[in-house]
């Protein structure tokens, strides 16, 4: 049988392994993990492993002994096959399921506060909405035909102001020009 020169990649993670192996580092505490670096659904036990930082799940987390399940550092089928350290690494859960849960709301909570608000624009008045709209739907053919409109009324306001009034002398000067006046510069 002759060796591959294929090169080994990651291989998927199991969700249970029933390896008896234990690495010999010491166990890592749950307590000293930030809430969101761990999950303890049971369904979906899991935490960021704090060699690699990727998330892999925890064996036995209602067993007498929980520890990670062996992972490779890469993308499965994707990097090469590299085994991580934390590996078989026991695991102390030291932190009940609705303490974690409290914890992680809490958190959710504290940061949104510090998130910046969406700054609405001021709601504008009906009349304002119906100016700006009748604005849109104007075209210049539209503004055409609205001062052809108008054209009439303006020409009645101009003969009556070119109409002389009953009386046109004031009781102390003198009489109101009927004339345009345009003065000139001295010529020197």
């Amino acid at each position: 049988m002759s060796a591959s020169n294929i090169e080994r990649t990651a291989r998927p993670r199991k969700s249970r392994t029933r390896s008896r192996n234990i690495n010999g580092r010491p166990a890592l505490v749950i307590s000293t993990l930030h809430p969101h670096q761990y999950d303890l659904r049971p369904a979906c036990a899991s935490l960021i492993c704090p060699d690699c930082k990727t998330w892999v799940p925890i064996t036995g987390i209602q067993a007498r002994q929980q520890k990670l399940v062996p992972h490779d550092t890469g993308r499965a089928g994707k990097a090469p096959s590299v085994r991580c350290q934390g590996s078989n690494r026991l695991i102390d859960v030291d932190v009940a399921y609705e303490t974690w849960q409290e914890r992680l709301q809490d958190g959710g909570a504290e940061t949104a506060s510090r998130r910046p608000t969406l700054v609405l624009p001021k709601a504008f008045s009906p009349r304002t909405d119906q100016t700006l709209r009748a604005r849109a739907e104007r075209t210049p053919a539209g503004r055409v035909a609205d001062w052809n409109a108008v054209l009439p009324k303006v020409a009645d306001v101009d003969v009556a102001r070119r109409q002389v009034p009953a009386s046109d002398a004031l009781l102390d000067g003198p009489s109101v020009p009927l004339t345009t006046l345009h003065p000139q510069r001295p010529v020197c």
